[in-house]
């Protein structure tokens, strides 16, 4: 690390070594001597107020005022009184000329912070005063000269705020001249137990209290805490807990209850019944496994239909239900069947109210039938045949694993035991 950056981090009493917060001051220092406009990028928090302070301390305007202005805490219907001034009479309540920032500010550095927030109006004319140095009070015709150096600041996606319509185009690369990150805390793990010694310390003599220590529990616990409201989060923490706490020796069950941890992730958790469940390891086995299962389904709900056919105790079917039956218990090869195709039924006697038999399809009258539950939708394109062949590969590995234990492979892939019997004959697998 240089000397002229360790020098400007003990000026402005900046913690830290993390590598994109020493690019960040680097930078800084290295544009300060040009007037070129600045942007800082980051997240509400994270310091961007230094960066400003370092560009004007190192900069040839050193000497002339600094003024700080947060766009987004002033009015919209004032903002443009405040940033350019505005003459006697300009608007109700103006009773007397007053200067704005940009007049006051003349030869020194604006920090426009919160500039995501300004009113499209007001760009206008921020990006007259960037592009000209020209500017006019709110009620002037006269035009007056600024040289001022802007600085600005947002927490805001600037790209998506121009989608939007939020915020000029044009203004954005005006102000972007140069850019400058700065990292949110929590890639910063090395820097926050440094910046929570360092608060301890400050807050201890601000109240006259011992300074806050904490347990090597507590560093591993706060350095992977996230810190959504980073450094000032962290800040307000410290403070807190030195006022609050009578313990100094800080452990993480008291740091829990100030911060919680929330994980947000999906975890993997054991459980007894783990090993019940399917250990199948891609994604196509897991898919060809879904497949499996929505397959064995269908041929369990045709079955049901089949019994509820059988227990009607009728053979006088709609049309409407002669056509469903059609479609469920025909082979796809021979959906498109001739307009003749008969729903045949079974009958063992003569008599009117006999039961009702497995139902056949028959799409020739020479063609044969053969019971319903035993009847399968057999395709025949290469996908099935994947679909098959990965089908056999999980019925061999759910028989290996449980070595021939039919009941307990049947549980694992989902299926009745008198499922994974057919299966086994149709593959001729040997257990």
């Amino acid at each position: 690390m240089s000397n002229e950056l360790q020098s400007i981090k003990n000026r402005f009493g900046i913690i830290g070594n993390f590598p994109a917060l020493n690019r960040a001051l680097e930078k800084a220092i290295q544009v300060a001597p040009t007037d070129i406009s600045v942007l800082v990028i980051g997240e509400s928090g994270v310091g961007k107020e230094f960066i400003p302070k370092i560009i004007h301390s190192e900069s040839k305007r050193k000497h002339q005022p600094y003024i700080v202005v947060n766009c987004g805490a002033i009015p919209e219907g004032t903002i443009d009184s405040e940033l350019f001034g505005h003459e006697k009479g300009a608007f109700t309540g103006a009773t007397a000329t007053r200067k704005g920032y940009f007049e006051v500010a003349d030869g020194g550095t604006i920090f426009l912070d919160e500039v995501g927030e300004l009113p499209l109006q007001t760009q206008v004319r921020l990006l007259r005063v960037l592009e000209s140095g020209e500017f006019m009070k709110v009620g002037s015709s006269q035009v007056q000269k600024t040289n001022v150096r802007i600085v600005a600041a947002t927490n805001v996606n600037m790209m998506k705020a121009i989608q939007d319509g939020r915020f000029r185009e044009d203004l954005y690369y005006r102000l972007n001249t140069v850019q400058i990150d700065m990292p949110p805390l929590r890639e910063r793990k090395g820097d926050i137990h440094l910046l929570f010694r360092k608060f301890a310390i400050d807050f201890a003599e601000k109240y006259r209290m011992p300074e806050l220590e904490l347990e090597p529990g507590a560093v591993h616990y706060i350095e992977n805490y996230t810190f959504p409201g980073n450094i000032r989060q962290l800040r307000n923490l410290v403070e807190q807990m030195t006022v609050v706490e009578r313990n100094r020796h800080v452990t993480v069950e008291k740091l829990a209850e100030y911060i919680p941890m929330e994980s947000h992730l999906p975890m993997v958790v054991n459980t007894p019944n783990s090993q019940k469940q399917s250990d199948f390891g891609s994604e196509r086995e897991i898919m060809y496994k879904i497949l499996f299962d929505m397959r064995s389904d269908i041929n369990d709900l045709k079955s049901l239909t089949s019994e509820l056919i059988k227990n009607r105790g009728t053979s006088d079917l709609s049309n409407h239900e002669k056509n469903l039956i059609n479609r469920i218990y025909t082979p796809e090869s021979q959906q498109n069947v001739a307009p003749s195709s008969l729903l045949y039924f079974e009958n063992n006697n003569n008599n009117n109210n006999s039961a009702i038999q497995n139902p056949t399809i028959i799409s020739e009258p020479e063609n044969s039938y053969e019971d319903i539950e035993d009847i399968e939708i057999e395709e025949h394109r290469p996908e099935s045949l994947s679909l098959q062949n990965n089908e056999k590969d999980l019925i061999i590995k759910a028989l290996e694993k449980h070595k021939g234990r039919r009941n307990k492979a049947a549980d694992e892939l989902g299926i009745s035991q008198r499922t994974l019997y057919r299966k086994i004959k149709q593959y001729n697998l040997e257990e």
